[in-house]
């Protein structure tokens, strides 16, 4: 799969981030993007393969790979990473759609017009407040959704050394052997760490931006009542 696309999404959204929205989007890329490409997808390149069991039955093997694999972790986490970055498209499409209506309006508007809709990207108003808002929200879900997932398929997010299976078509239990189980335990708890500091950033970041508007909308009602219509 081309990952070069997350990189410039996650770039070009990056300019129209608060301070936590731009260390989310660094930990994203360094810390789980770039692991993911560069490690993660090696380390999981042969679990399938050297899945061994102790037994020369036909189909014993690839059925008990199957129960206690459902999902792979690379692919859990390639969906994951498309997911949590859907959000800072929808941000940026958003901000293109502002800004050409901007540019439609000074072209009707002739050389005198030269005011903008979107001029600020710390500025976030109207619909792109909560266009941006609901994407912190999404972003916090699919995470916790998918840390949720792992922990129903692979309990505590650990893999066994040794799992034992008596599916049919296995004649008795069957002992079988995971490939590297101490480098995937390791590779799966900083998946999972990179994943609830991202939670806790973009939760954060939502808080912020709500406090931040409640404070404007308080401000705007004092100077108001200090300054009544007469």
């Amino acid at each position: 799969m081309n990952w070069s696309a997350f990189e410039g999404l996650l770039s070009g959204v990056n300019k129209y981030s608060t301070a936590f929205g731009r260390i989310w989007l660094s930990l994203v890329f360094i810390f789980r993007l770039l692991v993911y490409v560069v490690a993660a997808e090696r380390v999981w390149s042969d679990d399938h393969k050297d899945f061994d069991c102790n037994t020369l039955q036909p189909g014993c093997t690839n059925v008990c790979f199957d129960h206690f694999f459902p999902v792979s972790h690379i692919r859990l986490w390639a969906l994951q990473l498309i997911l949590v970055t859907c959000p800072s498209l929808l941000v940026i499409m958003h901000v293109a759609y502002r800004e050409a209506k901007a540019q439609r309006l000074r072209e009707a508007g002739g050389d005198g017009c030269h005011r903008r809709l979107f001029t600020d990207p710390g500025k976030k108003r109207g619909g792109l407040w909560w266009t941006y808002l609901l994407s912190l929200i999404f972003k916090a879900g699919v995470d916790v959704v998918f840390l949720y997932i792992f922990y129903r398929l692979y309990r505590n997010y650990t893999l066994p050394r040794l799992v034992k299976c008596e599916l049919p078509p296995c004649p008795n239990v069957v002992d079988c052997f995971i490939s590297r189980p101490t480098e995937k335990n390791i590779f799966t708890l900083f998946m999972v760490v990179t994943a609830c500091v991202c939670v806790v950033l973009s939760l954060t970041e939502a808080a912020y931006l709500i406090g931040k508007r409640c404070r404007e909308s308080k401000q705007l009602s004092t100077g108001e009542e200090n300054h009544p219509n007469h």
